[in-house]
């Protein structure tokens, strides 16, 4: 029998199972701003799924930047970095940006995403060699993938195992460890110190994911080699800016040969539209309240810690969290789509986590926290995850499991 493309979309049933089940809980539209307040279908919920760690998305200095930037440049820059598509606020946030996190230049791309794919897919060669950490994000898996060196994966956060991978490599080749700084599931933070550490042993260098690490941890919020007082031991440091920074894009900061070599080599920004000037201004404005303004990460902390402290208290498994990503964990897919859906119902959105995000015995509720969120929405959310976790059976458990212990 033959096979054509009609014939293997159809065979896709893994969305059409959980529909049928009345549970999906993808693409709901939201009808207003990512604040800790959201409207879906005209009812108000409040929003524990989001990234926005500093509530800045609708702050008022971050809307009047992107107007004045829209304004002045327009809504595009109809072509990519390399030809047509170079702003000089393009250029002053690639200064700004290698300033903050303690780098000599930086490249902008158009997403987080392609940051990851451009940069992995071609700082590496045929002959070099990706250590990935297990849990590392999609967007490095998939930089990978489009790489021609070879790829080896350590056990999360273990340090016995990354040697082992290190130790059977040839001195004579590229080896660059790949890791998330703060992971997006776990909320864990990657073991840098021990890695720097096992860098100089073995040759290798370090590419860091500050995606969720941004604003969040490090002096003034620069991220994870500033948290440990290592950015001169790092060789890579990216960043998003549809979290902390409240808008669209990427970045990779390095020193300025690198930075050359990405600007030639990397394809996302050889061949992609360049950032638009609304979103690179946005996050100009979103940088100037992050380095002056500095209550915004100390309220991010002290939501953090309240919030993990009754989530711990109400017998929830959160695992080794270290961040705002406070992961519920469920470990029953079913029940985790359901937790969600009833949530919803009583307006709290959370987004459920299942395989192939984590492994299949770790689906979880991923609960994330805003500068902007109260000590009353927090109690509220927490209050209605224990009553609707006891209402469908998932039982409170103040022992971690053996994963975590």
């Amino acid at each position: 029998m033959q096979k054509n493309l009609k014939t293997k979309i159809a065979e896709f049933k893994d969305a059409t199972a959980i529909k049928e089940k009345g549970l999906y809980p993808y693409f709901r539209a939201i009808e207003s701003g990512q604040d800790t307040e959201v409207y879906i279908k005209g009812k108000k919920v409040l929003m524990f799924g989001s990234n926005s760690y500093l509530g800045l998305t609708s702050h008022p200095k971050i809307k009047e930047a992107s107007m004045l930037a829209v304004a002045k440049y327009g809504t595009g820059c109809a072509g990519s970095r390399f030809l047509n598509g170079t702003l000089d606020i393009h250029i002053e946030l690639e200064k700004r940006l290698a300033k903050f996190v303690g780098k000599e230049d930086a490249l902008l791309f158009s997403t987080g995403f392609q940051v990851n794919l451009g940069v992995l897919s071609s700082i590496v060669g045929r002959n070099d060699y990706l250590i990935l950490d297990e849990y590392d994000h999609a967007s490095i898996i998939d930089g990978s993938r489009l790489s021609f060196a070879k790829t080896l994966k350590y056990r999360h956060n273990d340090m016995e195992d990354l040697e082992a991978k290190l130790r059977q490599l040839p001195d004579n080749i590229v080896k660059l460890i790949a890791v998330d700084g703060i992971f997006s599931m776990e909320g864990d933070i990657v073991k840098l110190p021990e890695i720097v550490e096992l860098s100089k042993k073995y040759g290798a260098n370090i590419y860091v994911d500050d995606a969720h690490s941004l604003g969040v941890i490090g002096f003034k919020g620069a991220g994870t080699a500033s948290h440990f007082g290592l950015t001169d031991d790092v060789d890579m440091i990216m960043g998003t800016f549809s979290k902390s920074f409240a808008s669209l894009g990427g970045f990779v900061a390095a020193d300025a040969e690198t930075i050359d070599y990405l600007k030639h080599r990397a394809r996302s920004v050889l061949f992609s539209a360049s950032m638009t000037p609304a979103s690179v201004a946005s996050v100009i404005a979103a940088l100037d309240i992050l380095e002056s303004e500095p209550e915004h990460i100390e309220r991010l902390w002290d939501n953090t810690n309240h919030a993990k402290k009754l989530l711990i208290d109400a017998g929830f498994d959160i695992g080794p969290t270290e961040s705002p990503i406070l992961p519920i964990y469920v470990r029953n897919p079913d029940k985790t789509f359901l937790l969600t859906k009833y949530l919803l119902e009583e307006g709290i959105f959370v987004n459920p986590v299942v395989a192939p995000a984590v492994p299949p015995d770790d689906s979880l509720i991923r609960f994330s926290l805003m500068a902007t969120h109260t000590f009353a929405q927090i109690e509220e959310a927490v209050e209605k995850i224990s009553g609707v976790a006891k209402r469908i059976g998932i039982e409170s458990n103040h022992v971690l499991s053996q994963k975590f212990a």
